[in-house]
Parts: structure tokens; C-alpha cells; sequence
């Protein structure tokens, strides 16, 4: 049995150099995919341990501790049972000064802006820590989906509340005037 041989010609130089110049971009690519892809599942964590996700980044500044942020809302614990919800309610006005809520959710508010949708993970700690709480075990880890309808100041949410009030007592005051006394 006779073995032929083929001849194989050289390899040009800088062809092997090339080729691994190829790949290593072609690897770049695919991390540059692969980290985009995966940026949805990105959070960001706070000194304090709060995480936050933006789904859709809002417009217009920040809210600050002086704000009101309008807000809906749905708190799950980490096995995803939902525990509370405004969805599809009035939205709820939440004071983002801190003490008016449970810290970490204050928190959270100061990442936020108008018309944005956010995602906060609060550790126990900067939420009820070891008490217990309708629907919400001791020691629980708290995610919010959230909502952000809008931002106002809190001195002209307050002005609003007095002039709604003022609207009310008129309205109540104008129906009790035309009617005629009851008969005796």
C-alpha cells in the first residue's frame, strides 16, 4: 500500500497573528452581548444595603427629602406573595423625608424621578427588622415595584390639601342653604 502525500503550501506570514486578532475580537463582541443582555438584571446597592433597579428612568430632578412623590406601588415578600398594592387606586402620596416611611423605601425615593418605574429590594433591616406586620414576617426582605406618577413639593401638596378642604366645608355648607325647613 503506497501513501500519497499531499503537499500543504506554507502559511503566509502574519496569518496565525491574524487569526488570533479575530478571535479576540470576536470575543469581545460576544461579552459586549452578553453584559447587554444582561443588563435588565443589574442592580445597584446603596451603602446602607438597599438595591434598586431602574426600569425605565423618569424625567425632571430627583425627589428630595422637602418632595412628595405620587406613587403606585406593589410590596411582595421574596417569595413573591403580594402583601400590599395601590394598583389601579388613587396613586399614594408618600413624604420622602426620612421617618415618614420604612427607611429603606424613603430611600429609594431619592433615586427616583416623574414618570419613572423602579424596583427596590430593602433588607430587613431598613424595613420592619424583626417585627412582625400584617402579611409580612419578622425578619422579611421587601421588593417594590414602583411607579412614580409624579414629584411635588411638600409645602404646595399641603396648600392643595387646605384648598381641597376649604372646597369641601363650602360644598357641605352650600347644600345645607335653599332647602326649606320641614314641616311642623
Amino acid at each position: 500500500m503506497s501513501v500519497t502525500a499531499v503537499p500543504l503550501r506554507p502559511i503566509a506570514r502574519g496569518s496565525v497573528a491574524k487569526l488570533w486578532i479575530g478571535l479576540l475580537v470576536l470575543a469581545l463582541i460576544a461579552g459586549a452581548f452578553a453584559w447587554w443582555g444582561t443588563a435588565a438584571l443589574q442592580w445597584t446597592t446603596t451603602s446602607s444595603g438597599l438595591k434598586y433597579q431602574v426600569v425605565k428612568e423618569g424625567t425632571g430632578p430627583t425627589a428630595t427629602d422637602a418632595d412628595v412623590a405620587f406613587v403606585e406601588y406593589i410590596g411582595r415578600l421574596q417569595d413573591g406573595t403580594v402583601f400590599d398594592s395601590n394598583v389601579g387606586k388613587q396613586p399614594a402620596p408618600f413624604p420622602v423625608k426620612p421617618g415618614g416611611l420604612i427607611p429603606g423605601f424613603s430611600e429609594g425615593l431619592h433615586f427616583m424621578r416623574k414618570d419613572g418605574v423602579y424596583r427596590l429590594r430593602i433588607p430587613a433591616k431598613l424595613g420592619y427588622g424583626d417585627q412582625a406586620k400584617p402579611g409580612i414576617p419578622p425578619n422579611s426582605r421587601l421588593d417594590f415595584d414602583v411607579h412614580v406618577i409624579g414629584i411635588l413639593p411638600e409645602e404646595t401638596v399641603r396648600e392643595m390639601f387646605m384648598q381641597q378642604q376649604l372646597q369641601q366645608q363650602m360644598q357641605g355648607q352650600g347644600q345645607g342653604q335653599g332647602q326649606a325647613a320641614p314641616i311642623q
